[in-house]
């Protein structure tokens, strides 16, 4: 085991703080390249899990939202706006990511729709079994589903 390989076991904080010094230093031959790469792909597989989670949150909302219309609450329209405000900050600041809300959208809806009928205490079958807003609309901040 290697120095690099020691400190990114012992102590991660201390490893990513040399590392930064020594890439910044121009010192790539010293550097722990195997692991930095490692932990790139990581920041990267976060904001994926970050993009489907946030929007998983939003359709479960926009869902209750339009199936339950009695019980719509200012908590459900906040849980809603801030999930919009956190995935337009993610979008804007990793626009690579928005080619790939199609494909999450699909995923996230299908946990959504089954947390909106354990919720709501629904028959899941009320809800469509593929999302039925178009991503336009999920994302537009001024967009609430009609009652059913």
């Amino acid at each position: 085991m290697n120095a690099n390989d020691s400190l990114y076991e012992q102590d991660f904080h201390a490893w990513t703080e040399e590392q930064a010094r020594l890439l910044r230093a121009g010192l790539t031959a010293a550097a722990d390249l195997a692991h930095i790469a490692e932990e790139i792909e990581t920041l990267g597989a976060s904001e994926r899990r970050e993009l489907e989670s946030r929007l998983k949150v939003l359709l479960q909302h926009l869902l209750k939202w339009r199936y339950q219309p009695d019980a719509r609450s200012s908590g459900w329209l906040g849980t809603i706006t801030e999930q919009r405000d956190q995935l337009d900050t993610l979008l804007r600041q990793s626009p690579s990511l928005r080619r790939l809300v199609p494909e999450y959208l699909g995923h996230a809806y299908t946990k959504a729709r089954r947390a909106a009928a354990l919720e709501t205490e629904l028959d899941r079958s009320l809800f469509p079994e593929t999302c039925p807003f178009a991503q336009e609309r999920v994302l537009d901040p001024e967009f609430l589903p009609d009652a059913a």
